[in-house]
């Protein structure tokens, strides 16, 4: 029976992953070598895939852009923000915008980036969209990172993002909500790993969800491959009833003197349907593409007519509200002083591992053996300086 309140019918169409090679960067004007390769992979898939069905998204992998000098370098979080990285908008939206525009498609972005009107001398671990006007439609921050990235969170500065945002869930997992393809939540790497995130996306409406990169060993682990990446990704597709389109980082070269690239991330791009089965898979790296059918209106009709499989209509809320009332990591950690370094960092979460035994949350192992920790490349040794380093691996490369 029509229903007027109803929106249009979206078709079917299909969204695609590129799993493009990587240049990590010393400057921000290095980043136009990785926009060259981004471009040619994209007018590829379009040429080889369009014949199948209209491509309405192209969505890049974490780090397609600049690489991750930031981490592997543990560079200064202030340097970082100011020599390597974007604006939004900024240059290279407009770079991405043009074949967005091209093609009449929405283009989905991972990029570190500045956001002043938030702090100064801060970055943000970013996704956003970029619909085929050629203008940033969407912008979301990361918001939860591994042990070893330099981003802020908005909950490192915590204060300041409910400030200018409120501290609903939309202030930290906004959805883009179109009548062309749909409702569009964004997340990135680290952030998958709770389940929590996709369900907030679900919450503020999501049916598809971009959740670029995971890195080995989470990606080559269980057979046929995937990890527990994709075990992850299909849980997020079956308990919240969306798709996950999830393109992996291609071949990391450290830098532009490097011999060969690094395989860091370990394949595996995929995207899973709204019943968690795998629609499309790519076990390689290198310049690589997925693609799959992406049916808004069989997802919407699933929803509305199932009344056993589409969990989140009897969540049953109250039972796990209190859960969350304790904090575990400290908020507003950067709200007053730089992000630390590694080691310094490390300790934090040390200190977040202890409150869990003293609340009995966890119980501690018989034995207690020395854990993972970082390890200084040039321990014993005088660390080179950026400026030497970026002359030694860079040199004059444009």
């Amino acid at each position: 029976m029509p229903n007027s309140d109803s929106p249009i019918p979206i078709a079917p169409y299909l969204a695609v992953g590129l799993s493009t090679p990587i240049y990590g960067i010393a400057e921000r004007k290095h980043i136009r070598h990785n926009l060259e390769t981004i471009e040619e992979a994209i007018h590829a898939s379009v040429s080889i895939l369009g014949i199948n069905m209209p491509i309405k998204i192209i969505a890049l992998a974490e780090g397609a852009l600049t690489g991750f000098t930031d981490e592997i370098f543990d560079l200064p979080h202030k340097l970082a923000a100011k020599e390597l990285f974007i604006d939004i908008p900024g240059e290279e939206t407009e770079w991405l915008g043009r074949l967005a525009k091209l093609y009449r498609t929405y283009i989905i972005v991972q990029c570190k980036a500045r956001w002043p009107e938030v702090m100064e001398d801060r970055y943000f671990n970013t996704l956003f969209v970029i619909g085929p006007s050629g203008e940033v439609v969407h912008k979301a921050a990361k918001n939860h990172i591994w042990c070893r990235e330099r981003s802020c969170m908005p909950h490192d500065i915590y204060d300041r993002w409910v400030e200018l945002f409120g501290d609903g869930i939309d202030a930290f997992y906004p959805v883009l909500k179109t009548q062309d393809i749909g409702n569009i939540g964004t997340i990135c790497c680290s952030d998958g790993e709770y389940p929590e995130a996709v369900r907030a996306l679900t919450f503020n409406g999501a049916e598809v969800v971009y959740r670029p990169s995971e890195a080995a060993p989470m990606t080559n682990s269980s057979y046929p491959g995937g990890g527990s990446w994709m075990v992850q990704n299909r849980g997020h597709a079956e308990f919240n009833s969306v798709y996950m389109l999830c393109p992996n980082s291609g071949p990391v070269y450290l830098s532009a003197s490097s011999k060969h690239a690094v395989d860091i991330a370990g394949g595996n791009s995929h995207i899973v349907d709204y019943r968690g089965n795998i629609a499309a898979y790519s076990a390689t790296t290198n310049n690589t593409m997925i693609a799959s059918v992406i049916d808004i209106e069989a997802l919407r009709q699933f929803r509305a007519m199932n009344l056993n499989s589409n969990w989140l209509k009897d969540l049953r809320t109250e039972l796990f509200k209190r859960m969350y009332e304790q904090p575990i990591h400290p908020k507003n950690l950067w709200l007053n002083q730089e992000p630390l370094h590694h080691a310094e960092v490390d300790q934090i979460y040390r200190e977040n591992i202890e409150k869990l035994y003293q609340r009995g949350t966890w119980t501690r192992p018989a034995i207690q053996h020395e854990g993972a920790q970082f390890q200084a490349d040039c321990e014993g040794e005088e660390k080179p300086s950026w400026e030497e380093l970026k002359q030694q691996l860079w040199g004059e490369w444009k």
